[in-house]
């Protein structure tokens, strides 16, 4: 199924295109019945074919959609049309923490204020056995009022039981990237780096 602008999925009618990646296309839409904006995921074709991966992706989509956190964006759920398996969650006014943090760095304090509410937002998550797996900052939303909001877990893993501190074994489901690795750490080394610029 082609997306375009004036496409209708469920109560949802497409705006435009917000992005593109390898997780998929990002779709500013209209909620038709609530009157609200929302954001659709459009994933990749080669994902919805796979029947195992498609399972998993809606098992770990109403996991997250239970989390109820300030700083973590509220997922709305998910929505079939034809060939196209769709994610529909908040749409967050702001900008990415890629642009929210000027060239020189920010002072302490605002630094700390995004810092706590991100990290408030990983520890809510990893609380209910959900890793996001792809934190870094252009998945990061500040909002016009300064409150963080944690974008895309579309490559989320739901896991049993977090890793052991000591170990770093992982415990539940053996495909999640290896506790502490680059993919999950390197939103926070972000940071800490452009503190010290």
């Amino acid at each position: 199924m082609t997306l375009t602008p004036g496409t209708r999925i469920g109560p949802y009618q497409i705006i435009r295109l917000l992005g593109a990646g390898g997780t998929g296309n990002v779709f500013l839409a209209e909620d038709e019945t609530l009157g609200r904006k929302a954001v659709l995921k459009a994933l990749p074709p080669a994902f919805v074919a796979d029947d195992d991966r498609r399972r998993r992706f809606e098992r770990e989509a109403r996991a997250v959609a239970a989390l109820n956190h300030p700083n973590i964006v509220t997922i709305y759920g998910v929505e079939h049309a034809g060939d196209a398996l769709l994610l529909a969650m908040e749409f967050v006014e702001g900008q990415p923490l890629s642009r929210a943090m000027p060239p020189d760095g920010l002072p302490v304090a605002p630094l700390l204020r995004i810092a706590i509410q991100l990290a408030d937002a990983v520890g809510g998550a990893h609380r209910h056995g959900i890793v996001h797996r792809d934190l870094k900052p252009d998945n990061v939303m500040v909002t016009n009022d300064g409150r963080v909001k944690v974008l895309d877990f579309g490559l989320a893993k739901l896991v049993d039981r977090l890793p052991g501190p000591v170990t770093g074994e992982t415990r539940g489901d053996t495909e999640m990237t290896a506790w502490g690795s680059r993919l999950e750490a390197r939103g926070a080394v972000w940071i800490a780096a452009r503190a010290g610029s």
